[in-house]
């Protein structure tokens, strides 16, 4: 059996579906919604991470990296020859190796290395030099050979590279002040944490900001009871 053309469709039939015709017809002049940019995608995974890092319990970090550890991959698949996505997905392997801990996380922060290296042949400016930053943090925190690729004269590049990218900027201060106690001059690393500390704030990086700050007051108070 044939279906019923429109023409023997009744007058009320018809209307129905020329009314449905002309909603569909409005449907395809809609725009269609914009696919996040690498920007928004990036800010994301900041942001998410800044929830795990500094107010999710440490018994409940690992698991959370890890899962935000994939999403990080597909924005960076999504946005191949970026570097920004790049230097992201290394911190939060960096920040899922941390939580992981033990020889077990040595993997996890050997493809970070990767990742900011990559990141660096792209732009090493990109996100006021993270990149650097976070690569000589790896080279000062893990072990040497024959364990790791662990070396402190690396980190020390690294992350004057970072300083000079951005000279006022909260972690690469932090993180230099560090690298200076953990290498035996805590004297010089006072003025690092004072600037740290007085690093002009990151529009949406509150959490992040405030976590940091904490970090260099406690490693300030810690060095002046010396």
């Amino acid at each position: 059996m044939h279906a019923p053309s429109i023409l023997t469709l009744s007058g009320l039939a018809r209307r129905r579906i020329a009314t449905a015709l002309v909603a569909l017809a409005g449907l395809a002049l809609l725009p269609v919604a914009q696919a996040a940019t690498v920007e928004e995608s990036v800010a994301e995974l900041q942001q998410a991470w800044e929830v795990i890092n500094y107010k999710t319990p440490a018994a409940e970090k690992e698991k959370k990296f890890e899962a935000l550890a994939a999403r990080a991959h597909k924005v960076t698949e999504s946005f191949t020859g970026r570097a920004e996505p790049l230097v992201w997905e290394g911190i939060i392997l960096s920040s899922w190796g941390g939580a992981k801990g033990g020889l077990g996380a040595l993997g996890l922060v050997k493809q970070a290395k990767a990742l900011y290296e990559s990141a660096i042949q792209i732009d090493g400016n990109a996100l006021d030099g993270s990149a650097y930053n976070s690569l000589g943090v790896l080279y000062y925190k893990v072990p040497g050979w024959p364990i790791a690729f662990g070396d402190k004269a690396k980190a020390k590049d690294l992350l004057q590279k970072a300083l000079e990218i951005n000279p006022k900027g909260i972690d690469a201060n932090y993180f230099f002040a560090d690298y200076l106690v953990e290498t035996g001059e805590p004297q010089k690393a006072v003025a690092h944490l004072e600037k740290a500390l007085q690093a002009p704030a990151r529009p949406g990086r509150e959490i992040a900001d405030e976590g940091r700050r904490s970090e260099a007051r406690m490693l300030l108070e810690k060095l002046k009871m010396r």
